[in-house]
């Protein structure tokens, strides 16, 4: 197999029987190679078919605008049409989302999800109802469920936002109110999450919650991964579930050693029987904190249970709340919408801690100019926000955004270009082949 980048100029050749993905190196093919990776070991293809492939694309890197997940999509897609094989739209969301953790961030799905679900002319509006973090997003138009976890970023014409669930995967059409715009501004703080541990430690952290959680509750906390299953296995509705937060849990960071005295398990259980594969940055600090090997990660001693547990639940109701009014269509909607958004983005800064400064600002600046509502987008910790502007305001809203954030600023100018626009939604992945 050889894959050429044309934008950039690069190009990877391997063995498509023999493939290789080092977590330990984030780099650009691999995110191919788990599309790839992932059709074989579904169909069980021990000669897979080569191919030659020409990658191009305008997303800008590492923004958050979910660009690596439509590599792994893609690569899925273009993999199972070379070797004559057919799958659902959903199950290919699904194998693409287990496969791209092989580069060593354990990712939900929301975005493979609406890499294949989006239809032409909807908004992608995906919500991961309860997931690790919860948002809604639009539709990619070529691409993390409250608003606009990014890669989401259309204009907002009348159509259909994507109501995304899992446990099992499927989509519902939410209808939106017309008469704004989403855009999209690209922080210019390029955040690999493959490359750091920041999103694994918080994957991490709402494990941990979610066993506290079921163990204070009586629940069979060995069991429980997700505080999704907590609320199921409780029957309770996610305002009660914010409600037992504040009963369960303590503002205070939790030790390693707390955590373990709570659910009465040795550190040596914690390791082994809690962590994943794909928190190993973090399970081998725990282990030992000197160990140079792993020096690039963060140095985890406290985790904010009540904070992640608290920005979940929050979310998710943001998520539900967001379809009730587009549901429902009052007069005041945009208004009632850009104010989710608005309430995602100080939940995501100050109870999940995924933004930056740079992003901070960069919402602030959106507001100031017109946006009826504002957050980031993507993982976090750079990147991209995505804002909603009335229509008849889009122009001098742009005008204003490119004055006060980008030219103020040598190298976010040098980058202005494709770091600022509004979008029309776009369809899933294709397959075009010719007559």
């Amino acid at each position: 197999m050889h894959v050429v980048e044309i934008s950039r100029g690069r190009d990877f050749s391997t063995s498509v029987n023999n493939i290789h993905i080092n977590k330990t190196k984030p780099v650009w093919h691999n995110y191919f190679l788990c599309g790839l990776k992932g059709i074989q070991e579904h169909f069980g293809l021990n000669s897979s078919t080569g191919m030659n492939c020409l990658l191009d694309g305008t997303i800008p890197p590492s923004s958050g605008l979910s660009s690596s997940s439509a590599l792994v999509c893609c690569a899925g897609l273009v993999t199972l049409t070379a070797n004559g094989k057919t799958l659902s739209k959903v199950e290919l969301a699904e194998i693409c989302t287990k496969t791209e953790r092989y580069v060593g961030t354990e990712g939900g799905g929301m975005d493979q999800s609406i890499s294949f679900l989006a239809e032409e002319g909807t908004v992608r509006s995906t919500v991961a109802v309860h997931g690790t973090m919860q948002e809604m997003k639009s539709t990619k138009t070529s691409n993390r469920s409250l608003l606009y976890r990014a890669a989401a970023c259309a204009t907002w014409i009348p159509g259909k936002a994507k109501l995304i669930e899992f446990s099992p995967l499927r989509a519902t059409d939410v209808r939106l109110p017309s008469g704004a715009a989403f855009v999209i501004a690209n922080s210019c703080v390029e955040m690999n999450k493959a490359a750091t541990s920041h999103y694994n430690i918080r994957v991490m952290e709402c494990r941990l919650a979610t066993k506290l959680l079921s163990k204070a509750k009586g629940l069979e906390w060995k069991k429980m991964l997700k505080l999704q299953d907590v609320q199921a296995k409780l029957g309770v509705s996610l305002k009660e579930m914010l409600t037992i937060i504040e009963e369960v849990f303590h503002p205070e960071p939790y030790s390693v050693e707390e955590i373990c005295t709570c659910l009465g398990i040795s550190l040596e259980e914690l390791r082994t029987q809690i962590l994943s594969q794909n928190t190993q940055d973090v399970r081998y600090l725990l282990m030992n904190n000197c160990n140079m090997e792993y020096f690039h990660f963060i140095l985890v001693t406290t985790f904010k249970l009540y904070q992640r547990a608290k920005h979940v639940y929050s979310e998710a109701g943001r998520v539900l709340e967001f379809k009730k009014i587009c549901s429902e269509a009052p007069a005041s909607a945009l208004q009632l919408l850009g104010e989710l958004m608005n309430q995602s983005h100080i939940s995501c800064r100050d109870m999940y801690e995924c933004s930056c400064p740079e992003l901070d600002q960069l919402v602030d600046i959106c507001l100031q100019f017109g946006a009826i509502g504002s957050r980031l987008t993507g993982a976090g910790w750079g990147g991209c926000t995505v804002s909603m502007v009335p229509s008849d305001k889009l122009s001098t809203f742009l005008t204003n955004v490119k004055e006060a954030y980008y030219k103020s600023n040598d190298q976010r100018l040098a980058l202005e270009k494709n770091s600022l626009f509004a979008t029309k939604p776009g369809g899933g992945a294709l397959v075009f082949l010719e007559a």
